[in-house]
């Protein structure tokens, strides 16, 4: 019963990593929240399952569709809303009320464009599941728990191992002082804004084929924003081991405690935390930010 729910909880943890790291990302650099970052993956989740119906293209193709989709829509956002309140020397508090703005934006422009209904992906994996001795687990969390730890890795290696990233890491240091030191800020937002709503899309397909597709499925990430929190705001590392421990968490409780409980329980599991560590489990500072 432990194995299995401890695999349960790390597949569900898996899925909120791809989303915290995205927060983590635009937080290490902007230094504000960005509340809109569920309406990429909303965004990532409609496309895959519009570019899915259709049967027009082979399925992955259909997917990386969805996810780049969901990039481009970060990407828009950043270039629309974002680079306008930087160019102006706005405070972080603008930077959040703007996400916010756009949050409800999408959410209504989605029920007014395409409707409130509930949509269901067309089956893109087969319903079976692997016994482990004690434990099953189905084929999609195998899946989803895979590629969240494939693209994962690859976003530490690009981050660590190539000029992009290293620029990155410069802007997330001081973002003033890499733009003066020659670094492209705008090109390096937009790359973060594309990264952060690709990973974001990944989760939203991936939980669009688990559940469904609706306006509101942006919700969730809060979740993951508590995560990110949970693990260090603004920390790679600290989002992915709070999205980990989130997930556990919430496993945990909701098999051996009480469903009911398990949100109450999070949630004040997080308030302890930031008792005694108020910048989140691998709490950093500024200068170890990326």
């Amino acid at each position: 019963m432990l194995l299995q729910q401890t695999v349960n909880g790390l597949s569900i943890g898996s899925v909120y990593a791809l989303i915290a790291v995205g927060y983590s990302l635009i937080y290490s650099i902007l230094q504000f929240s960005n509340f809109a970052h569920g309406s990429f993956l909303v965004a990532g989740a409609y496309a895959g399952f519009f570019v899915l119906s259709m049967k027009i293209f082979p399925m992955y193709i259909g997917v990386v569709a969805a996810f780049v989709f969901s990039g481009i829509t970060a990407t828009v956002v950043e270039r629309l809303a974002y680079r306008p309140i930087r160019a102006h020397g706005a405070k972080t508090l603008y930077f959040i009320i703007a996400s916010m703005g756009i949050s409800i934006f999408c959410e209504n422009f989605i029920i007014a464009g395409i409707g409130p209904q509930f949509r269901t992906y067309p089956p893109l994996l087969p319903f079976k599941s692997f016994s482990f001795g004690e434990f099953t687990v189905g084929i999609l969390d195998i899946v989803s728990a895979t590629v969240a730890i494939v693209f994962l890795a690859l976003l530490q290696y690009f981050i660590a191992r190539t000029k992009t990233g290293m620029a990155i890491r410069a802007a997330a240091f001081d973002l003033q002082v890499a733009g003066v030191m020659g670094v492209n800020v705008n090109r390096i937002l937009t790359t973060v804004f594309f990264i952060a709503g690709f990973l974001a899309g990944i989760a939203g397909v991936v939980l669009g084929v688990k559940y469904t597709v609706y306006p509101q499925l942006g919700y969730l990430t809060i979740k993951a924003f508590v995560a990110a929190i949970f693990g260090g705001l603004g920390s790679l590392p600290g989002a992915i081991v709070g999205s980990l421990l989130l997930g556990l968490l919430e496993t945990y409780t909701a098999a051996f405690v009480s469903t009911t409980l398990r949100d109450l329980i999070v949630f004040f599991t997080l308030i302890l935390v930031l008792l005694f560590r108020p910048n989140g489990i691998m709490g950093i500072y500024t200068e170890e930010k990326v």
